[in-house]
């Protein structure tokens, strides 16, 4: 195992936006080496093998999890394919860092979760948005006592033509899980519970809509997306809005759309009240810091400061934590459960939505 000093060899399955982040967060990452790459699209597959210098490269997953001196796996795939693969990976003794979300449900998360218990590796999943400068500087904020206590959050990302590409396994719930809200929602409910100390969410209360994807409004003007098939199929929402009681007492406000007759502009943010002091963050068209402010009171007089951000390091920083907690040694409780947890939860909201009340998760 190379976990004890030597050079960590590294498999990277899947080869659109997010398997090309990986590829090059292990490049700058001493200590740790890209071997072996898998892909179907095989010009593209060999176009990166050829840019990061990767020795083997095969058209499936299950050809890389059959070569015999790999230390771990990154999977970068569609979402009907992480549970598979991660747990192939993990039974083979393979670490595994994982794209969001970590399945598409919260059975399929909690079994990728025993079997890395089992196992005794390292399985995590690449939140990279909690790595962003403006959110590590709000969380600093925030834990230096800005705010007092938060009680109360709303965070979202909200698009106006976001839906990807009809017929892709993005638009089937069978192969994604859900629309925006397991999409794009994921990374919401991940930062505004980190800024929030990681409380529990005991209830949720949700609602989901299809109306524009339905009428043929909201596709992505983005024609890049993968995956794609002759389907014609959206059976997903393209908007959801969910209210969560949290431990403790405190309130969140989820929001994510593919589709809104709002701004052009692609924003996602949070907004958090506090006993001491609020804050707000704003990013517009996923630039690379956003508008923070934080609100304070001096005498009875409101202020306002705009802090200074720097870009934050994204997927460079989950590689960089994934490999750190291999080489610890120490692999006890990096499994996947807190991932796992939010899989549960976005679990519930869809019940919700469906059901139209309001699902308790102590009693889900």
């Amino acid at each position: 195992m190379s976990g004890n000093g030597n050079e960590l060899r590294v498999g990277v399955i899947g080869l659109g936006w997010a398997g090309q982040r990986h590829l090059e967060a292990y490049d700058a990452l001493p200590g740790a080496r890209v071997v072996a790459l898998a892909g179907l699209e095989e010009a593209v597959r060999e176009e990166l093998a050829a840019q990061h210098g990767i020795e083997r490269q095969v058209a499936r997953w299950e050809e890389l999890l059959d070569l015999d001196d790999l230390d771990a796996v990154s999977v970068a795939v569609p979402t009907f394919l992480h549970a598979p693969i991660a747990i192939a990976a993990l039974e083979r003794g393979m670490h595994v860092l994982c794209e969001k979300p970590i399945a598409r449900n919260g059975e399929e998360a909690d079994a990728m979760v025993a079997v890395a218990r089992a196992a005794g590796r390292v399985l995590d999943v690449a939140f990279n948005h909690r790595q962003r400068g403006d959110i590590q500087q709000l969380k600093a904020a925030i834990d230096a006592g800005r705010l007092g206590r938060p009680y109360y959050a709303k965070a979202w990302w909200l698009r106006r033509t976001g839906i990807p590409t009809l017929g892709s396994w993005f638009t089937q719930s069978e192969l994604a899980g859900g629309g925006p809200l397991v999409d794009i929602g994921i990374h919401v409910l991940d930062y505004a519970l980190f800024l929030l100390g990681n409380p529990d969410v005991r209830a949720v209360s949700a609602s989901t809509y299809d109306l524009l994807a339905t009428a043929g409004f909201g596709s992505s003007p983005d024609a890049n997306k993968t995956g794609a098939t002759s389907a014609r199929k959206f059976d997903v929402e393209d908007l959801a809005s969910v209210f969560m009681r949290l431990a403790g007492g405190g309130t969140l406000l989820i929001e994510a759309s593919w589709a809104a007759h709002r701004s052009a502009v692609d924003e996602f943010g949070v907004t958090l009240y506090g006993t001491d002091g609020g804050a707000e963050l704003i990013v517009d068209d996923v630039a690379p810091v956003g508008s923070l402010r934080i609100f304070g009171d001096d005498d009875g007089a409101p202020v306002a400061t705009r802090l200074r951000v720097k870009p934050g390091r994204g997927h460079v920083a989950v590689v960089e934590q994934f490999v750190a907690k291999i080489r610890s040694g120490d692999w006890q409780g990096h499994d996947g459960s807190a991932a796992a947890s939010l899989a549960r939860v976005v679990d519930a909201c869809y019940r919700s939505a469906a059901e139209e009340r309001e699902i308790r998760l102590d009693r889900a």
